[in-house]
């Protein structure tokens, strides 16, 4: 899984216990992997259509340091889907995994539309292939 966000556990993001707040935390995986998928889609038409069951394991407090991993499961005509692993970067220690967001590409009536790709793509790969 590749980890491509940080965020700082500050104050307002904790809830009364003391912990992060799931909810800003998901929040913070939602945006995190809609941005991965406008980026291998290329399109900025993107929404999220689907999340599965979210597995909270371990709490995160005030001054951790949240790393998101986004890695993709498939590619289907007109979505992605996604996993996703939230871990605190010191300990290593997963906070929550989510086994399915599934992102939908839509068109300018807000149907579902056909993006055209079956695989990851690396801005390297697409800087290559444009020499």
């Amino acid at each position: 899984m590749r980890f491509h966000t940080r965020k700082w556990v500050k104050p307002e993001d904790l809830n009364a216990n003391g912990t992060l707040f799931g909810g800003r935390l998901l929040s913070w995986v939602t945006e995190e992997a809609a941005l991965y998928s406008i980026i291998q889609l290329e399109d900025q038409n993107c929404v999220l259509k689907y999340m599965s069951e979210i597995n909270f394991m371990n709490p995160a407090v005030q001054g951790a340091i949240v790393e998101i991993g986004i890695d993709v499961v498939s590619f289907g005509d007109t979505s992605i889907t996604l996993k996703c692993e939230a871990r605190n970067k010191l300990t290593r220690e997963a906070i929550a995994t989510i086994d399915q967001l599934i992102f939908l590409v839509l068109d300018a009536q807000g149907k579902p539309k056909a993006h055209g790709k079956t695989k990851i793509e690396y801005v390297k790969d697409r800087l290559e292939s444009m020499d």
